[in-house]
C-alpha cells in the first residue's frame, strides 16, 4: 500500500488512461501533446531577440505549459509529501548487473552513482548527465518533438516521423543500456 490510499496502478489500467488523454486533447482541440514543445514557448515569452523560430503564437497552445507545470507540482507533492512511497524492488537480474559494472548496492530506480547531483563533476557524471542531457536535448529538437510527443500523440494521429522518431528513441535507448552504459560506468 502506498501513502495515496492503494497500490500503484497495473499498466493495463494506466496505459489505456495515458492512451485516452490523446483523444480528450483532440476533442478539446489540441493536437500536439509533449513537454519539449513548453521549453519553445518558454523561450518564445522570455527570449528578447524573436528569431524565426520563436516569433509564433505561443498563446494558442499555453496549456502545454499547465500541462508541464503540473507535472512539476506532481513531482514535487509526490518527493515531499508522500516520502515513504514504496520503491519498487529491481530485478534480481538487473542488480547483478549493475553491480558487475560498479554499482556497490544498486536500489530504487536511478543509480545514484551515475545520476546524483553530486557525481556532475566527476567525469562518468559529467558525461551521463551533461553530454547525454545535450544530445537528448539537440535530439529532441532535431526530431521536432520528444517521446510522449512522438511515441503518444504522434503514433496516435499516425504520422510517419513519429514512427521513426519513436523507432530511434528505442534503438537508442537499447544501445545507451545495452553498450553505452556499461562501457562508460566501469
Amino acid at each position: 500500500m502506498n501513502e495515496m490510499g492503494g497500490p500503484a496502478w497495473p499498466w493495463y489500467v494506466a496505459g489505456p488512461i495515458i492512451g485516452l488523454m490523446v483523444p480528450l486533447a483532440l476533442l478539446i482541440g489540441h493536437r500536439r501533446w509533449g513537454v519539449s514543445s513548453s521549453l519553445r514557448h518558454l523561450c518564445a515569452i522570455a527570449s528578447p531577440v524573436k528569431p524565426p523560430f520563436l516569433r509564433y503564437d505561443w498563446k494558442k497552445e499555453s496549456w502545454n505549459l499547465l500541462f508541464v507545470g503540473g507535472a512539476i507540482v506532481g513531482g514535487f507533492v509526490a518527493a515531499h509529501w508522500i516520502p515513504n512511497a514504496p520503491i519498487p524492488d529491481l530485478d534480481p537480474k538487473t542488480v547483478a548487473d549493475l553491480k558487475a559494472i560498479g554499482f556497490d548496492t544498486p536500489r530504487g530506480l536511478v543509480p545514484r552513482e551515475a545520476f546524483a547531483f553530486s557525481q556532475v563533476l566527476t567525469s562518468r557524471g559529467f558525461l551521463m548527465m551533461v553530454v547525454g542531457g545535450f544530445f537528448v536535448g539537440f535530439g529532441t529538437r532535431y526530431a521536432n518533438g520528444c517521446t510522449s510527443g512522438h511515441s503518444i500523440t504522434g503514433l496516435a494521429l499516425r504520422e510517419w516521423p513519429s514512427l521513426v522518431a519513436t523507432v530511434a528513441f528505442f534503438a537508442g535507448g537499447l544501445i545507451m543500456t545495452h553498450v553505452v552504459f556499461g562501457w562508460v560506468l566501469r
